[in-house]
């Protein structure tokens, strides 16, 4: 993207409904799109039952007045109003939710295919940062998907980053594994997406073996990082002001 579309995004809480719609329209964009994956929801919106409970951050490109990017953050006080948070529908998470600790779950990450050049995740980030300093978050987790159907190559990358992974006592477990999903497979690992690459240069860590997700065909990789490793990398004053609603 040119400087001159940089200088056009702008990062937001969304505030209204339709702001939220329009991120909904994204997620439907990209991963109906992109990875024909079976979406519930009104048509053209990707949109559940965790929705109306999240706070959803936003780039937008105003010359387009475009949504661009999103992400999805379900705050620990609002678990309770759904009773469990996304990541417990994937993965056996009980030893991270016996830690005395105030956990952000990030999901439904999507950049606009036209923006992956760098500047919109760098967008989110930062107010990914500055989300986690105004709520006092301690840990951050989500789930990051690889749309590979290869479990032996999906059983070497995960060999591959054993130097990434928690600690056992942080470890989760996935509710369904990867066919084929083999660690000691002697093959070429599947490649990296670019998102998870920046994951892990940030610090983020690997929760354990990775849950098949077969409604949006694709295996994701539980997700785990203290917020004190991202927020003063990557901390600026980008979102608006907005009071807590929580």
């Amino acid at each position: 993207m040119s400087s001159k579309a940089s200088r056009s995004l702008r990062i937001y809480l969304a505030r209204q409904q339709d702001e939220i719609e329009a991120a909904q329209r994204l997620r439907y964009l990209v991963f109906s799109a992109e990875y024909a994956a079976q979406l519930s929801g009104r048509p053209g919106l990707d949109e559940d039952e965790y929705d109306p409970f999240c706070e959803h951050l936003i780039v937008e490109d105003e010359a387009r007045q475009e949504v661009v990017g999103t992400y999805r953050l379900f705050l620990p006080e609002q678990v309770a109003r759904v009773g469990r948070y996304y990541a417990e529908t994937e993965f056996d998470i009980g030893r991270l939710l016996n830690m005395p600790a105030r956990v952000m779950e990030l999901g439904r990450s999507c950049v606009h295919p036209d923006y992956r050049q760098g500047a919109v995740i760098t967008l989110l980030w930062s107010g990914l940062a500055e989300a986690m300093a105004m709520w006092d978050i301690d840990y951050l987790m989500g789930c990051a998907s690889i749309h590979s159907t290869d479990g032996a190559a999906l059983g070497a990358l995960y060999h591959s980053l054993a130097d990434r992974l928690t600690t056992p006592e942080q470890r989760v477990f996935p509710l369904r594994s990867v066919p084929g999903f083999d660690p000691r497979a002697q093959v070429e690992p599947v490649s990296l997406p670019s998102l998870i690459k920046g994951y892990l240069r940030a610090g983020v860590r690997i929760g354990g073996e990775p849950y098949w997700d077969p409604q949006f065909h694709c295996a994701d990789f539980f997700m785990w990082c203290e917020s004190r490793l991202i927020t003063p990398r990557y901390q600026q004053r980008f979102l608006e002001p907005v009071d807590s609603r929580k």
